[in-house]
């Protein structure tokens, strides 16, 4: 192996006060010393996480991080990579890991900081979908902040997405019955056909709250648990359709985060449905629960492994692609997981 190789890194420069897109970043290479220390091991990256936190990490105002991702660094990602070479006993040249290794194409890291995998189980990319932060945001999410029973209605906003969709087939494994709101006629037709949820609706076809409100309690009759990928209109027509001792578990609001973290729109004033049907809720995020990864594996693993789960994923090929890709977030034009491969 030569002493150094080149690698590439995308380089978040900018802050944006909108839509992010390549224009916020900037392409470096750099040579990288091919020269292992104790315990460090060479890694190529072959799969890289986009996802909407990145966004979130990006505002200047405080969030779940005390400081904004700092300028002039590599963008912060979880990876999927292959081992080029080791200094350690346990990884071999070949081996499969996932860690948080940013957007760059190689990288010279303790082991300590990587999660091996094991590609039998299933296809190595599910350690950043199913089988890696998405889905334990959705199971730690649902069961332990949603408490979900069989019989419940349960409603999950950006139901196509990564997290939304897991949450949604994990409910209806609960014996619930599930709506899935996302946006366009051939997002919720997936829902239906393919995840079989018992309804979804396009939030795109109705122009206020109210409409979309009506619709989800004529099909409904009421909210027993809402998942909350999204905030704004949509949670502002579920809100007053909740039930008695209803949970709402806000996991995300990404129809705020492009304009609306450093400049925040008044939210929905809801707490007087709270109040009527002594409903709780609660934020979680996926770090709470990063502890009890091993117990999320050992019952969503072999589900996985059943094929008794669906992880769509949209994956887009090259490494160059890696900003505008974080930018199809915000559009919607996507389903499921949204991967880079190099």
């Amino acid at each position: 192996m030569p002493s150094t190789i080149n690698n590439q890194q995308w380089i978040y420069r900018q802050h944006p006060a909108g839509i992010v897109g390549p224009e916020h970043y900037e392409l470096r290479e750099e040579a990288l010393s091919t020269n292992l220390s104790a315990g460090e091991v060479l890694l190529q990256s072959r799969y890289l996480s986009v996802d909407p936190y990145m966004r979130i990490n990006q505002s200047l105002k405080p969030t779940y991080n005390e400081l904004p991702h700092a300028l002039n660094t590599v963008q912060s990602a979880g990876v999927v990579a292959q081992v080029l070479a080791s200094s350690v006993e346990h990884l071999k040249a070949g081996d499969w890991v996932e860690g948080m290794l940013g957007w760059q194409t190689h990288a010279r890291v303790h082991h300590s900081g990587l999660r091996k995998l094991d590609p039998e189980l299933a296809p190595v990319s599910t350690a950043l979908g199913v089988l890696g932060m998405p889905g334990r945001t959705a199971w730690f999410g649902l069961t332990e902040s949603g408490r979900p029973h069989a019989g419940e209605v349960v409603v999950v906003s950006g139901a196509s997405g990564a997290v939304g969709s897991l949450v949604a087939q994990f409910a209806k494994r609960h014996g619930c019955k599930v709506l899935g709101v996302a946006g366009g006629k051939e997002k919720c037709d997936w829902l239906r056909d393919t995840l079989h949820l018992d309804w979804a609706i396009d939030y795109k076809t109705h122009q206020s709250a109210d409409t979309l409100s009506q619709e989800i309690k004529a099909l409904t009759g009421g909210v027993d648990v809402y998942f909350d990928n999204v905030g704004g209109m949509v949670t502002d027509a579920i809100i007053p359709l909740i039930n008695r001792r209803a949970r709402i578990v806000i996991c995300g609001s990404i129809s705020q985060y492009s304009g609306g973290l450093d400049t925040v729109e008044l939210g929905p004033r809801f707490l007087h449905h709270m109040l009527y049907q002594r409903a709780t809720i609660q934020g979680m995020l996926a770090r709470d629960y990063v502890h009890r990864m091993d117990e999320m594996l050992r019952i969503v693993g072999p589900m996985v492994k059943r094929n008794e789960i669906v992880f769509e994923e949209t994956v887009v090929q090259g490494f160059a692609h890696l900003p505008a890709t974080l930018n199809r977030l915000f559009t919607g034009n996507h389903v499921g997981k949204l991967l880079v491969e190099v």
